[in-house]
């Protein structure tokens, strides 16, 4: 008798942040990230000197929670959520703690992609959604056995979701998506005319 079974799963966490207690508020929370956008001369400077469409606090503002009480809010959540997560990867932290590494605002306009990429030196990476119009991008997941595959065929077009050798994601506004930040992923252009906002954030082992 043939047996068949998946094996060195990749696991996707998605929930509402509402789900571990009060979230913030969602459009007090796209009014900060605009405003803070519009104030952040270093950021936007880094931007435009690096061809990055829209903005990004990324290379600019490493202390948002400090900062701003909503960003210090969003944090409380996602630390619970985190948690949630590591317990259902079976993580052995050894009697230490995923801590926040850093925070950072995205906005991306008509036009705008964020182009393939993982985040090194972390072990849960994710994003909260703040403003999904109708027609923005979905998160694309790639495959981390991709690279690998070589002389493989390509997946048929209904092949299972776990199979393919890329996955679309497209959350709502209030989720949040957590993954291990070895998980190659991009966003796709933004089709919408209106700004594609998020926050994205890491966390490591200490």
């Amino acid at each position: 008798m043939s047996e068949m079974k998946s094996l060195f799963v990749t696991r996707l966490y998605r929930a509402a942040l509402s789900e571990t207690g009060k979230a913030p508020d969602a459009d007090e929370l796209e009014t900060t990230c605009l405003s803070i956008a519009e104030d952040d001369e270093a950021g936007q400077v880094w931007c435009e000197e690096n061809d990055f469409p829209g903005y990004t606090s990324y290379a600019s503002l490493n202390d948002l929670a400090w900062r701003f009480p909503i960003f210090k809010d969003l944090v409380a959540s996602l630390d619970k959520h985190v948690a949630a997560f590591a317990k259902d990867l079976e993580f052995d932290l050894d009697g230490k703690k995923l801590e926040l590494d850093s925070l950072w605002i995205n906005i991306l306009p008509e036009g705008g992609i964020h182009t393939s990429h993982l985040h090194p030196h972390s072990v849960i990476s994710g994003t909260t959604y703040v403003a999904m119009p109708a027609g923005t991008s979905a998160l694309k997941l790639e495959d981390p056995r991709l690279a690998m595959m070589m002389a493989a065929p390509g997946r048929n077009q209904d092949a299972p979701e776990e199979l393919r050798n890329f996955v679309y994601v497209k959350p709502n506004v209030g989720d949040v998506l957590l993954w291990e930040s070895w998980l190659r992923h991009e966003v796709p252009m933004n089709m919408a005319e209106e700004d594609r906002i998020s926050v994205s954030f890491n966390y490591r082992w200490e």
